[in-house]
């Protein structure tokens, strides 16, 4: 199979080989012996959570009181 690079830099993915990563949205890139690699890869939002943690000045302690809390009601 064959994809072609635009002018803009894009490629288009042929159908029959995303078939086997559906619902994967991103891939990283990497050049490896000279080919171009894609490797599907899920993107959490975790990192996100332990930023806003770390802004509050919540630590791990401060979250498994919290759950400990919550169980007990």
């Amino acid at each position: 199979m064959l994809a072609k690079l635009t002018s803009k830099n894009r490629v288009t993915l042929p159908k029959a080989i995303l078939s086997d990563f559906e619902g994967t949205e991103y891939f990283d890139v990497t050049g490896k012996n000279g080919c171009i690699v894609l490797t599907p890869v899920q993107i959490t939002r975790a990192g996100a959570v332990r930023a806003k943690l770390a802004e509050l000045g919540l630590s791990e302690a401060d979250v498994a009181d919290a759950v400990a809390s919550a169980r007990r009601a």
